[in-house]
């Protein structure tokens, strides 16, 4: 080891602050990748899972579903009157989904029909959208410029001190080459 300390030693100290700024670097450099690998590992799994949790429905005629209602094969249905005609999502006892359109008129047989055979039924209503508040999308525009300033200005402070400390640097070498 008393070879490395000789030749530490005729190594200029910049050299090895380099190396040292270097290996801080580089830990740094693999921890970012480490955290970017774990990022992008959960937004796909993220979106695997909600990809395989969507419902497919098929279409399906009034005849048949009236059929299934008859052998309970039904586990539960969801009336949409409205627009018109509507529309009705059933969830089989095996784990199928179809849609059926029926008249506005069929729903009250219909709602008999499921609640007679043991299968759930709801009757979706649809709930008017409330205005949206401008308050919120100014307030994001706002906070959006004021961080542009914020940046903008740190930015010409930044240049303005490297440039004066540049100034200073040359002043006291010109000093030195006079003496």
């Amino acid at each position: 080891m008393l070879w490395l300390s000789a030749a530490v030693d005729k190594v200029p100290r910049m050299k090895l602050m380099r190396v040292a700024c270097f290996a801080r670097f580089a830990r740094f450099a693999r921890f970012a990748r480490l955290a970017l690998l774990s990022a992008v590992l959960t937004v796909a799994l993220a979106a695997s899972a909600s990809a395989a949790s969507a419902i497919h429905f098929q279409s399906e005629s009034l005849p048949a579903l009236q059929a299934q209602m008859h052998k309970h094969q039904v586990h539960a249905v969801t009336f949409h009157p409205t627009p018109a005609p509507g529309h009705i999502h059933v969830s089989m006892n095996d784990g199928r989904h179809y849609t059926v359109v029926y008249a506005a008129g069929e729903q009250a047989r219909l709602v008999a029909l499921a609640s007679a055979n043991g299968a759930r039924y709801t009757v979706a209503t649809v709930k008017p959208k409330a205005a949206k508040s401008a308050h919120h999308t100014l307030r994001y525009i706002v906070g959006g410029i004021a961080i542009v300033v914020i940046v903008v200005v740190a930015a010409v402070l930044l240049v303005d001190r490297r440039r004066k400390l540049g100034e200073r640097g040359g002043e006291v070498a010109a000093r030195d080459d006079g003496e």
